[in-house]
């Protein structure tokens, strides 16, 4: 999926985006790209967010500068979304926790698979279910 497109489908439901550097592009790491994003990241991102009812603003895509791996942002799977009181609180009380990652970063799992990791100062979400 293009930048564009995904960008178009996060806005219909009131989803943001920030960028550090004012950019898209998905080859600078200050950027925050969508460009190669999984369709069906951006489906289940927009189903967190009319289920949570919550602001959700994007902070990562699939821009260089994040961890390698078959799940990775670069490959399209994970979305970084900024932390705030009412999506810490529907992941903690919607998914189960299910143990810290190698980093630290506490994890809750969905029924579905998808896997949030509450890192310092974003939520990093891989996306591997169908939504």
């Amino acid at each position: 999926m293009s930048h564009g497109n995904a960008l178009n489908e996060i806005k219909s439901v009131g989803i943001g985006i920030q960028s550090s550097g004012g950019c898209s592009d998905r080859n600078n790491k200050k950027c925050t790209s969508l460009d190669q994003i999984n369709c069906n990241a951006i489906r289940c991102l927009k189903t967190l967010k009319t289920s949570s009812g919550c602001g959700i603003t994007v902070t990562g895509g699939t821009e260089i500068g994040h961890a390698a791996g078959a799940q990775s942002h670069y490959n399209g799977y994970k979305i970084d979304i900024s932390l705030n009181a009412c999506v810490d609180g529907y992941i903690k009380k919607s998914f189960p926790f299910i143990g810290n990652r190698g980093d630290g970063a506490a994890q809750y799992k969905a029924s579905s698979g998808n896997v949030y990791a509450k890192e310092g100062n974003h939520w990093d979400i891989t996306f591997t279910a169908n939504c």
